[in-house]
């Protein structure tokens, strides 16, 4: 996980805990969220619809809706950092052209 995730970034974290079926615990820790973040996430993905409570097995289950959103969300990461490449190597090619004009 990188250094700073946003809320997409944090509920695709957490759908994947919860896709091989997780408890509270297993979920706040693997995706490595404080007590109070994971509250308020866990509560938002339920009411998304994006997970639910199976009570007979007391486990968190995807639901079909967290399975597409997982999905979508791969294809977002992967254009997402495809992205990130390029403005860094214009932000490199920027910074060649700033030393080309400068007295240095």
């Amino acid at each position: 996980m990188g250094s700073y995730r946003g809320r997409l970034d944090i509920i695709a974290d957490m759908l994947t805990v919860v896709r091989q079926n997780a408890k509270k615990t297993k979920i706040m820790y693997q995706a490595n969220l404080s007590y109070k973040l994971f509250k308020r996430y866990l509560n938002e993905i339920v009411e998304a619809s994006l997970v639910r409570f199976d009570h007979k097995n007391q486990f968190y289950v995807l639901t079909s809706k967290g399975i597409k959103f997982l999905e979508k969300y791969k294809k977002y990461s992967r254009s997402n950092k495809r992205l990130e490449k390029g403005l860094n190597e214009l932000d490199n090619k920027k910074k060649d052209l700033e030393k080309l004009c400068s007295n240095g």
